[in-house]
């Protein structure tokens, strides 16, 4: 059902439509390499399947999501001996640097006409070199006329759905879910025929009720939305998992994100935070494992990025685990909200110039190295709060050795 010319395209007239400035390219056959932002499922693979078949033109295809530099390379050495080639790359804004960097020599010399699609702000996400020599063009989300019309067009047109006699009695229902995703609607309607026909004996007689779509949707749409609330549930998931230890649960619920085309930098983002959260002083190396992992991904991009992820992930779903360090700061945090700002004690307060020195700032304070074990016992909380113990070390054999050390120190102070 993909259109093939531009008077078959549903929505974007602004772009599209008589006398606008992307037609009138393509029907003088003089296009710039250009950026189509816009949200998920409103037209940008579309376009550049028109832009292709109009112009005649050799065209190639990548997704940033599964394609390397290796591949970009070896579709702009193919392009050198078809002039006038067209690449369109899906998800650009995945691209790294590197990636997005050997791309800019063929567009500059016109080995290829680039079309990027980006559901992301190609002034944020694509480097400034490559985005100063394309145009970019903002495609905006179908409307619910849009969307009506996609769904008579398939009832009328599509090989399968075409075989049945669909009743379009409410669209409510397929219009919220799909959120104005023409792919998303399309498949879902799919579905609701495919489904309701068989609950119903076979039967071609269909009538489409939100009760009916909402009763499918619930059951067998399995859909990864990434501002929606199965991108929250999914993450929760993967943390819960490596939370639990379970490595083949985090593996899982990592390949649903990385499918779902989730960013790369959210899903180590989140781990950085888990390594210090949930391992904390158990593993340390888990912290510097997960930093060097947000570093790499940042670097590499998807697809080898899939490869690092797991095994940051595999990772610190099997190191031992501690939530001690996350459990004392917000213990400290809230005797900070009740106490207020209570006064720093006299002799740990920073005196730098003589009149400090003469009002007893720094006053008493004994360096710690001077000490045995590089160790002198003194007050280093308010008075008002003095004593209270925010860390408790976990029971696990790294911070039980932290543990042996306080003990060692405070003696009975802290209560270790």
């Amino acid at each position: 059902m993909r259109p093939v010319v531009l008077d078959d395209l549903v929505g974007q007239e602004h772009l599209t439509g008589k006398g606008s400035i992307l037609r009138t390219s393509i029907e003088n056959g003089r296009i710039p390499s250009m950026l189509l932002w816009g949200p998920p499922g409103v037209g940008k693979t579309t376009i550049a399947n028109i832009i292709a078949h109009s112009l005649q033109a050799p065209y190639f295809q990548l997704s940033a999501i599964s394609s390397g530099v290796k591949d970009v390379r070896e579709v702009i050495e193919e392009a050198r001996h078809k002039p006038g080639s067209v690449l369109f790359i899906d998800e650009i804004h995945r691209f790294n640097k590197g990636q997005q960097d050997a791309l800019l020599g063929a567009v500059e010399k016109g080995i290829i006409t680039l079309i990027g699609a980006t559901t992301e702000n190609p002034s944020f996400e694509v480097n400034s070199a490559l985005l100063s020599r394309c145009q970019v063009y903002v495609l905006k989300a179908l409307q619910d006329a849009d969307l009506i019309r996609l769904l008579q067009q398939v009832t009328e047109k599509d090989s399968f759905l075409s075989s049945f006699n669909i009743h379009l009695q409410e669209t409510a229902a397929l219009i919220n879910i799909s959120g104005g995703d023409a792919r998303k609607l399309l498949n879902l309607f799919e579905l609701v025929v495919q489904t309701a026909s068989l609950k119903q004996n076979n039967t071609k007689d269909i009538i489409i009720t939100d009760v009916l779509v909402m009763e499918i949707a619930q059951k067998k749409v399995a859909l990864y939305d990434k501002q929606g609330e199965q991108h929250y549930d999914i993450i929760s998931a993967f943390i819960k998992s490596m939370r639990g230890s379970d490595p083949n649960g985090a593996v899982y619920w990592l390949a649903r994100m990385i499918e779902g085309g989730e960013d790369v930098k959210f899903i180590a983002r989140r781990m950085v935070i888990f390594a210090s959260e949930d391992v904390g002083n158990a593993n340390p190396n888990a912290l510097l494992l997960a930093n060097a992992c947000f570093d790499a991904v940042n670097k590499i991009g998807y697809p080898e990025s899939r490869i690092i992820l797991s095994q940051c992930a595999t990772y610190l779903a099997s190191s031992p685990k501690s939530n001690a360090s996350y459990v004392a700061i917000d213990m400290a945090i809230a005797v900070v909200q009740k106490q207020g700002d209570l006064p720093v004690p006299m002799h740990i307060r920073n005196a730098p110039t003589q009149l400090m020195k003469n009002m007893n700032y720094g006053k008493g304070y004994q360096y710690s190295h001077m000490g045995e074990g590089n160790f002198i016992p003194q007050e280093y909380l308010p008075e008002k709060i003095a004593g209270t113990k925010f860390y408790e070390p976990g029971n696990n054999a790294r911070e039980l050795e932290l543990r042996k050390f306080l003990k060692e120190r405070w003696k009975d102070k802290y209560n270790y």
